[in-house]
């Protein structure tokens, strides 16, 4: 005759008050029992939680700087592109032909500078929210 497989079942200690007798209601048992599966249940959400959220914070760090890094560079390359450098700098030369100054000009260069920041926010309020999924390969430690 062969066994048939079974699990071990999980034991939880019976719970003893004052002095050594054991609880005879059944329902205090049972609400003690739900209170312990309970506990047990939280605790392991919180462990879990507690190991996964620095690596999703790390991950939500990495995605933003990404999305600002390419943001910036896409809108600065677009404002340029409407301007040229003698809008933004004039070149004076003596009657030799060298270069004596540079002068810039400083209200086109600011105008720029707020384009781009502009351009950058309005861009970056356009995208909404990014999914960030986390692979399970990620929570192994070596």
């Amino acid at each position: 005759m062969h066994k048939i497989y079974s699990r071990p079942r999980i034991r939880i200690p019976k719970i003893i008050l004052q002095s050594g007798k054991r609880m005879q209601n059944p329902k205090a048992k049972k609400i003690a029992t739900i209170i312990i599966v309970l506990i047990i249940a939280f605790s392991t959400v919180k462990l879990v939680l507690d190991a996964v959220l620095p690596i999703f914070d790390t991950l939500c760090e990495n995605r933003a700087k990404s999305i600002a890094t390419i943001v910036s560079n896409e809108q600065a390359t677009n404002v340029m592109k409407q301007h040229t450098y003698d809008e933004l700098f004039s070149i004076e030369k003596d009657n030799n032909g060298n270069i004596t100054m540079i002068k810039s000009n400083v209200v086109s260069i600011n105008e720029i500078i707020s384009d781009v920041a502009n351009k950058i926010q309005e861009e970056v309020d356009n995208r909404g929210r990014e999914h960030i999924e986390i692979a399970i390969r990620k929570f192994y430690r070596f």
